[in-house]
């Protein structure tokens, strides 16, 4: 951990992010290279056909990424990103994985890897971060 001092101070620093965290999201892992969060899926994360919203995929993605590239003690806002949707989730419980791309100076690019508890791949997001105070 970087700029954190433990995956608890990480955690509480990043429970302000409300909107992630009121629908579930956890940050699981945290470091100067990856950052992983889940999702346990709950009736209010799906849509009328009985499958996950893609909005509850994407915050779990983007809830990735900003722990990523927050957690170098630099505030960093996305300036891009894209989602690809690969599959219909089968399992129940969501695992996001981001890591950087490129980390430079002034922005990086980081992919984010979401699978199911069943191994199944979700979707993948990229996003290209801007450092406020780079």
């Amino acid at each position: 951990m970087e700029y954190f001092k433990s995956i608890e101070e990480a955690r509480a620093y990043f429970s302000d992010d409300r909107f992630a965290t009121d629908n579930g999201i956890i940050l699981d892992e945290l470091d100067g290279e990856h950052a992983v969060t889940s999702l346990t899926l709950e009736a209010r994360h799906k849509n009328a056909f009985g499958g996950v919203m893609g909005g509850a995929i994407f915050t779990l993605a983007d809830f990735a990424f900003a722990a990523l590239t927050n957690g170098r003690g630099k505030v960093t806002v996305a300036q891009q990103v894209s989602i690809n949707y690969l599959s219909a989730a089968k399992g129940t419980k969501l695992t996001a994985t981001a890591r950087y791309r490129k980390d430079g100076r002034s922005s990086c690019v980081v992919n984010v890897d979401v699978v199911d508890d069943t191994g199944r791949e979700i979707a993948q997001f990229v996003g290209t971060g801007f450092k406020l105070n780079g």
